[in-house]
């Protein structure tokens, strides 16, 4: 009877991503990233996901240095985004609230966005202005 209802929760179970990962620094922080490169993978984002692992967060990557704005529909989870320049500048830094549609703009051309755990920022000391090390190519989607 177990094996059965663990055979049932398993078929039921709505896997993670397997996203390629990438590790950056933020300000001198150390962070693992899911890279969200593709339009597919940054439409998808972090939607459905109730929890990330301390230190690290979601890379979105774009072809082009631009105005960008992001909102948290069919996101539970409260997160913090850092929009970032061609250089790795963060531009701007803003808190997200779970599921709410409201979009949250860049007010800046970014060629990066960065969602980590909602406060990461604040407690690492991380603001505007701080640099990024390490961060991948610009897409080529």
């Amino acid at each position: 009877m177990l094996l059965a209802l663990l055979i049932a929760c398993a078929r039921n179970a709505t896997p993670e991503p397997v996203l390629p990962t990438a590790s950056i620094s933020v300000d001198g922080n150390p962070v693992t990233v899911e890279l969200a490169d593709t339009p597919d993978l940054r439409r998808q984002g972090l939607m459905e996901r109730a929890a990330l692992q301390p230190d690290h967060g979601m890379l979105f990557v774009y072809p082009n240095e631009r105005p960008r704005s992001f909102w948290m529909k069919n996101t539970p989870l409260p997160l913090s985004i850092a929009f970032l320049d061609t250089h790795g500048r963060i531009v701007r830094i803003a808190d997200m609230a779970p599921l709410d549609e409201t979009a949250t703009p860049s007010r800046y051309p970014a060629m990066y966005a960065l969602e980590m755990e909602q406060g990461w920022f604040t407690r690492k000391g991380v603001a505007a202005g701080a640099r990024v090390e390490g961060l991948p190519s610009p897409s080529q989607e």
